[in-house]
C-alpha cells in the first residue's frame, strides 16, 4: 500500500472512530462534501489539504501515518501520576474532561477554572506527561483511544472510598438511568461468559463515548457505569451459615 493510500485509508479510520461524517469534515474544512469524497476517494490532494485536515481532526502528520494513535500513547497511567491526581481533584477533574474531548473553552464556561488556574493545572499535567501543553491554547492528550484506570490503582481507591458510595445511593429514575442488581449461582462456564459479555459491553460504552465526543457539548450528559462481576455472598447470610466441620 502506498504512503497516500495509507493516509487515505487512516483519515476513514480516524473519522469513523469519531463518528463524523464526510459531510462534517467538509463543514469544518469550508469545502464540499463531493469535494472531500472526491479527495479521499482518488488520494489526490495537496498538501496544503492535508495540513488542514489534520489541524481540524487535531492530528499531527506522523499521528495520521500511525492511523490517528501516536505511538506510545498511554493506555494507563502510572502509580505516580494516578497519586498526583487524587491528591488534586482539580486536576483529576481536568484529566477526566480532557480525555473526553472537552475544549478548554468549555471547561471553564462550566466549571470554576479561572484563566490562571487552568494554566497552572495544564502546565502540570505536562509536567506528569498526560497531556502536552503549548501555551496559551493549544493542549494535545497522551492518552491511548482505549485508555483505562489502573486496576486497584489510586484511581480505583479513589472511585471505590469516595464515588460508588454516592453513586450507589442515586435513584436511577432519569431518563437513559438503569440500575439492576442480580444475584444468582453460576458455574464456572457460565462465569466465564458472562465475563467476557461485560468486557464487550464496556468496550460498546467506549466506542459510543468517543463517537459522542464529536457532538456539541449541549447534546450529550456526563453518564457513568459501573460493571461488577465476583464470587460474593451478603455478610448478613454468611453469618448464618452452619460452621464447617473440622476434618
Amino acid at each position: 500500500m502506498s504512503a497516500g493510500q495509507t493516509l487515505v485509508r487512516n483519515i476513514r479510520t480516524v473519522l469513523r472512530q469519531r463518528g463524523m461524517t464526510y459531510r462534517q469534515l467538509a463543514e469544518l474544512l469550508g469545502l464540499s462534501e463531493p469535494t472531500i469524497k472526491r479527495d479521499l476517494s482518488r488520494g489526490d490532494f495537496s498538501l496544503g489539504r492535508l495540513d488542514r485536515i489534520c489541524e481540524v481532526l487535531d492530528l499531527s502528520l506522523a499521528d495520521l501515518v500511525d492511523g490517528g494513535q501516536a505511538p506510545g500513547a498511554l493506555h494507563e497511567l502510572s502509580e505516580a501520576q494516578e497519586r498526583a491526581l487524587v491528591r488534586d481533584p482539580q486536576l483529576l477533574l481536568l484529566t477526566y474532561l480532557l480525555v473526553n474531548e472537552w475544549k478548554l473553552a468549555e471547561i471553564m464556561t462550566t466549571y470554576a477554572f479561572d484563566e490562571t488556574r487552568l494554566v497552572s493545572a495544564l502546565l502540570r499535567l505536562d509536567e506528569l506527561g498526560i497531556v502536552d501543553y503549548r501555551p496559551p491554547r493549544r493542549v494535545k492528550k497522551l492518552t491511548a483511544r482505549n485508555f483505562a484506570w489502573r486496576k486497584d490503582g489510586p484511581v480505583h481507591e479513589f472511585f471505590l472510598a469516595r464515588v460508588a458510595g454516592e453513586f450507589l445511593r442515586g435513584a436511577f429514575d432519569g431518563v437513559g438511568d438503569e440500575f439492576r442488581f442480580l444475584s444468582g449461582m453460576l458455574s464456572l462456564g457460565s462465569r466465564t461468559r458472562m465475563k467476557a459479555a461485560l468486557g464487550r459491553f464496556a468496550q460498546e460504552f467506549d466506542e459510543l463515548a468517543r463517537q459522542d465526543a464529536r457532538l456539541p457539548l449541549a447534546e450529550r450528559d456526563g453518564f457513568s457505569l459501573m460493571l461488577a462481576l465476583r464470587q460474593w455472598e451478603f455478610s448478613e447470610f454468611t453469618r448464618l451459615r452452619r460452621p464447617r466441620k473440622s476434618s
